[in-house]
């Protein structure tokens, strides 16, 4: 392992002013600095969060916190995770990852010691235990999804009601009268998690508004719901035309389905989803959707966690992006 020594004696100077070049607690000159990012790159030196926190510094440490629930697509959650770790690292952080249901217990353990910085907050539920404690604790955090009551927070995240709307008012603009909505596990709805619950809130505003037939199944995220809920649909009178899909693990499986039971997609019925682009471009027939963009979300949650670590004071609250619809070939207007 590279100690401060090996980067003082690489670049020509002492330890101490390695350690004043790094922290930046006292002036060096600009030369001096130089030549010890120099040798910092070139020997790889990455300083030790504890002895930095022993030290009196911060740990350049971000904390993500994201509960692995039931329901919960992990290949998505890790596409924000990778995200965070990224834009930490441009600006110097690592990231701590914390994975299980500790809730508040959790939170406190890594605000009352020097674990991390900052914490980034993942799978808000509408009225989540942890926010009285995040409103209270002496670190800075930012929650990647928005609670109903979000005052004294700073949330970001896709505006999910919106892209609910989207999808249902580009079926809409097709001719389909009647739709559906495939969301996520029951389990996630149980928990109120806030994305799902958005997302049914927009479907169904946006169906009565166009003055449509509308149903919304919760479905378990395995290929083997997929027949099922696709029965189920094409049972109800009048069975829908169209239908939107949160729920990144059935697309194909669903698609396939409907197939099987004598459906084609789009020429009998017309399939959008809300999902990351690469897995519906990946689909065997290519979804319309709306894209979650984790890539953009998690870079400015760190954005954001960084500008309060600094002592911004116009740090914004509440960040909701809006969606963006990309038309493939699994919609079409309806014939008949």
């Amino acid at each position: 392992m590279v100690k401060i020594t090996d980067v003082a004696r690489h670049a020509g100077v002492s330890p101490s002013t390695v350690s004043y070049a790094l922290s930046g607690k006292r002036p060096i000159s600009a030369e001096t600095r130089r030549r010890v990012q120099a040798a910092v790159r070139e020997l790889g030196y990455r300083p030790h969060a504890g002895a930095r926190a022993l030290a009196g510094s911060r740990s350049n440490v971000l904390a993500l916190v994201v509960p692995l629930r039931a329901g919960i697509h992990v290949p998505v959650v890790m596409r924000f995770a990778a995200s965070v770790v990224t834009a930490a690292r441009a600006h110097d952080h690592d990231v701590l990852l914390l994975t299980q249901e500790e809730g508040e217990e959790g939170l406190r353990r890594v605000a009352d010691t020097a674990l991390a910085d900052a914490l980034i907050v993942m799978d808000v539920q509408l009225h989540d235990p942890r926010l009285p404690l995040l409103r209270e604790l002496g670190r800075p955090s930012v929650l990647i999804g928005f609670p109903q009551e979000s005052t004294g927070l700073t949330c970001i995240d896709l505006d999910f009601k919106a892209a609910g709307e989207v999808c249902v008012d580009h079926l809409a603009r097709l001719g389909h009268r009647v739709v559906a909505l495939v969301g996520s596990p029951p389990e996630v709805y149980v928990r109120q998690t806030a994305f799902a619950q958005r997302v049914v809130q927009g479907f169904t505003a946006a169906a009565d508004r166009a003055g449509l037939v509308s149903s919304v199944h919760p479905c378990a995220a395995a290929p083997g719901s997929a027949l099922a809920v696709a029965e189920r649909l094409l049972r109800e009178q009048p069975a829908p035309t169209g239908v939107v899909v949160h729920n990144e693990p059935l697309l194909e499986p669903l698609i396939d389905a409907f197939e099987q039971l004598g459906l084609r997609v789009p020429d009998d019925l017309s399939v959008t989803a809300i999902c990351p682009d690469e897995f519906a471009a990946a689909v065997r027939v290519p979804v319309t959707s709306v894209a979650v963009p984790a890539a953009e979300v998690g870079a400015r949650a760190v954005e954001l966690l960084m500008a309060k670590l600094s002592g911004a004071a116009d740090v914004p609250r509440a960040t909701l992006l809006r969606p963006r619809l990309t038309e493939r070939a699994s919609t079409a207007p309806r014939t008949a």
